[in-house]
């Protein structure tokens, strides 16, 4: 039996064997396939070799380090082979890799805390959006080890480009800089999250906010007013609501099968092995309620408890580094991140109030001699006392171009679940875009639902537009400061007379217009705090009487026949209810005039009156005659005769007046509609983008000014400088400053020095020349050259060529300015020259009146 048994284990070492060789075969084999692997990285950042980067203008920290940085790596490895004797079956640390000089470099000494100057990256979801916008995306070489380099944060920043471990250090360093508890940290994750496909997630710009509960009721009140008895039929809502959910039901469920048939996950064979870096932010700091994880690759957040995150190795910041000492048999849902708790977090530099955990066992004890513990002891005291070095890293510094450029290259192109969202720089496109998203109601992208863009440094203020592909249905929405105090505007057509819905910013506004909706038939506006009390005016209007074509200008429209205006009024509380006007309709049409008044307290019934106009016939001259059958009056609460016929003659002339008005106010507003159409197609025509001053580098007319102003104080400086000048001084020196000279010595010393300047003006004037016509050969050239490659160039170098040809231009135009300027000078100054000589005493006794 005993041999039986012995054969038994035999084989199943055997067996074991065979499967370990047969699964380190599968790791070489899909190691060996990393690189056809489907990793949404763009070609040029697979292209590119980091070996032939240039590091020689790098500081001596990058090459060389310290000797605390050497007792560092030596306490490192120290570490190493405790935590490797101790858990003998985990990976190696993550600890010192090489940076881009060769040099090993302790991880935490990486990280280098900085705050940037722009209010954008003060919070985490600015600092992630910029990381992980300006860097493009490598894989590692290995997806189951980490990498053996980890280049500093300036030279990641400098080429645009870095696998997960480059992206987490950067951004822990810009979070820790503004004052967030973040840590780095080397764990595992989904192929999904390590290699950056987002295909089958939902985009975060689609996702609705979750719905807070509503608290309910606390006490039913039994005396509160009972609702209207609802006199619908229950059984009939109910079965249209049953019938409506088995038709969503159905049609989800059909959704979903399709979509699982194209979204069936496919078996990763490294599943929980894939190596990844990302960042955890600890709460506490910055007011953070809880922990959470950002992915660096996408900028987004996560629960510490997300399903993606499959296990931790290590964290560390710029202080110290940390071993996860738990099981990640769950993935990171068990994890308690509570780094003071030695039990679970191993740390390497100890302080004064953590003792020393990773301990020998009881046996080893055993066989250590007394030497071997003293040694063992001295260096936890050394460990004990060591303080983090500081960062080797130069400081981290972004540009302000480098900044407003946010995305690699200028543009970034993210796919997700049915949509696909575009980024790019400001700018950057002529109509000044920099996002867009589209929905498809597919996966497989090819129906277009809806289109989402985004707008910046529009001088028309359009923030972003929002197309229904399907009802072609289209929506503006404006920041503050358009033109006409624009907010939104819907619409199917820029045509008039279609459906438009506009609204506006009330404050911007004299007339506290809020929103107008019209279409052929009707409009309606909204107002919002009047004086008046006016919320609401709605017309009708009629068919014209003949076809009238609209003329592209938009001006000589006919216009349409006003059949009705109602207007509704707020309550105001300075007059009685039944003296305060609710509703009034003109109905034009009809010659008649509806009036409704608030209702009473404690009434349920509202006083009305309708006024009938006179017909022409019953008219003295523009005078009305009143009759009592002109007024019909109910009076709520009173069945007495309303006031005398004088009275109620002035209301109805006030009345008549004030219809006038309306007619006119109704023709302002179409007139407005029609203007703001005009101007919206002008605006969508040419756009205009808006360039702070402050911008330097994007304002060109900016810049030209700083330059032709500079070039104007260059001038009167040199011209200052010539007069402060003893313009003699030369001349005397050839006659040997003589007190006295005679009148020919007196005539000759003037005669050279108005030669001598105007030699050096018409020299002046020659070399500007010269540069004028050697820039406009220049220009010619260029533009020769494009006419012969025209059909070659790319969008690049198109772009290339259109700003050396513009600075050329300005350099002609600065030139002609200045040239146009010596020769408008060059007469006043010799003028001016020979009038000082007139006067100079050392030349005036000797010149007399000559």
């Amino acid at each position: 039996g005993g041999r039986m048994e012995v054969l038994e284990e035999k084989e199943e070492e055997e067996q074991r064997e065979l499967k370990a060789s047969e699964i380190s075969d599968n790791l070489q084999d899909v190691d060996t396939k990393v690189s056809v692997e489907q990793v949404c990285v763009p070609s040029d950042v697979l292209d590119f070799d980091w070996r032939s980067i240039d590091v020689s203008q790098l500081p001596s920290s990058y090459k060389t380090n310290s000797l605390k940085e050497k007792k560092l790596l030596h306490i490192a490895d120290h570490f190493l082979q405790q935590y490797t004797l101790l858990c003998p079956d985990r990976k190696p640390l993550f600890l010192h890799p090489v940076n881009e000089c060769g040099v090993e470099k302790f991880v935490s000494t990486t990280v280098r805390p900085t705050l940037l100057p722009y209010t954008e990256l003060y919070h985490w979801d600015g600092c992630a959006s910029f990381v992980s916008d300006y860097l493009s995306m490598e894989p590692l070489k290995s997806p189951i080890t980490p990498p053996s380099l980890l280049y500093s944060p300036t030279t990641i920043l400098k080429y645009q480009k870095g696998n997960c471990f480059d992206f987490s250090v950067l951004l822990c360093s810009m979070l820790i800089g503004a004052g967030y508890d973040a840590y780095c940290v080397h764990g595992y994750a989904t192929h999904d999250i390590c290699s950056l496909d987002e295909t089958l997630e939902l985009c975060p710009l689609l996702r609705k906010p979750q719905e807070v509960p509503k608290e309910g009721m606390k006490k039913s009140n039994k005396y509160r007013v009972k609702p209207p008895q609802d006199l619908q039929s229950k059984f009939e809502l109910q079965q249209e609501a049953k019938k409506k959910a088995e038709t969503e039901a159905a049609q989800k469920s059909k959704e979903r099968e399709e979509e699982k048939e194209v979204e069936k996950p496919k078996c990763d064979p490294l599943y929980g092995l894939r190596v990844h870096a990302w960042v955890l932010v600890l709460s506490g700091k910055r007011e953070v309620p809880e922990n959470f994880f950002i992915n660096p690759f996408t900028g987004y957040s996560h629960s510490t408890m997300d399903e993606h995150f499959l296990g931790i190795e290590s964290v560390w910041n710029h202080r110290n580094y940390w071993v996860n000492m738990q099981d990640c048999w769950n993935g990171c849902k068990d994890l308690i991140f509570d780094l003071g708790d030695a039990a679970r977090w191993e740390i390497m530099l100890l302080g004064s109030n953590k003792p020393l955990q990773l301990l020998p066992d009881a046996e080893e004890e055993k066989e250590l001699s007394d030497r071997d513990t003293d040694d063992m002891q001295e260096k936890e005291e050394e460990v004990m006392s060591f303080d983090m070095p500081p960062s080797w890293v130069a400081p981290i510094q972004i540009s302000p171009r480098e900044f407003e450029t946010c995305c690699s290259q200028g543009r970034k192109v993210i796919l997700y679940k049915k949509a696909k969202l575009e980024k790019w720089a400001p700018y950057l496109n002529g109509n000044g875009l920099v996002k867009r998203l589209t929905v498809y109601a597919d996966l497989d992208c090819t129906e277009v639902m809806e289109v989402r863009e985004w707008f910046r440094n529009r001088e028309d203020m359009l923030g972003m537009r929002e197309v229904n592909k399907q009802t072609q249905l289209t929506t503006e929405y404006f920041r503050p400061g358009h033109l006409l105090g624009l907010k939104a505007h819907t619409y199917m057509s820029l045509e008039p007379e279609t459906e438009h819905m506009m609204e506006f910013y009330n404050e911007a506004r004299v007339d506290g217009l809020q929103k107008r909706v019209e279409n052929a038939n009707e409009m309606t506006e909204y107002f919002v705090g009047r004086d008046d009390f006016l919320h609401v005016r709605h017309m009708e209007f009629g068919k014209r009487g003949k076809k009238i074509h609209l003329a592209s200008t938009r001006t000589d429209i006919n216009s349409r026949p006003i059949v009705q205006i109602k207007e509704c009024f707020h309550r105001n509380l300075e007059k009685p209810a039944d003296e305060d006007v609710a509703e009034r309709i003109f109905l034009i049409t009809e010659e008649m005039i509806r009036l409704t008044y608030h209702l009473k307290d404690k009434y349920i019934t509202a006083s009305k009156k309708d006024f009938f106009k006179a017909a022409d016939s019953d008219r003295k001259g523009n005078e009305i005659v009143m009759t009592p059958e002109m007024c019909i009056t109910y009076q709520a609460g009173s069945s007495e005769k309303d006031k005398k016929l004088l009275h109620l003659y002035k209301a109805l002339q006030q009345l008549t007046e004030e219809e006038k008005q309306l007619k006119q106010q109704v023709r302002q507003s179409e007139a407005e509609v029609l203007n703001i159409l005009k101007i919206r197609e002008n605006e969508e025509t040419t756009v205009k983008l808006s360039v702070s001053i402050y911008n330097t580098g994007s304002n060109e007319k900016r810049r030209q000014q700083y330059e032709a102003m500079k070039n104007t104080m260059e001038d009167e400086l040199l011209e200052q400088e010539e007069q402060d000048l003893d313009y003699l001084a030369p001349f005397l020196i050839q006659i040997g400053h003589r007190k006295k000279m005679t009148k020919g010595q007196a005539l000759r010393v003037r005669d050279d020095c108005l030669t001598d300047l105007k030699h050096r003006l018409i020299d002046k004037a020659n070399i500007i020349q010269a540069r004028f016509e050697k820039a406009v050969e220049e220009l010619q050239k260029k533009d020769q050259w494009f006419q012969e490659n025209q059909n070659q160039l790319s969008a690049e170098e198109e772009d290339d060529f259109i700003t050396c040809c513009s600075e050329i231009a300005f350099r002609i135009h600065i030139l002609a300015l200045r040239l146009n300027r010596q020769k408008q000078t060059a007469l006043q100054k010799y003028l001016a020259l020979e009038e000082k000589l007139r006067k100079d005493p050392r030349l005036a006794e000797h010149l007399g009146h000559a």
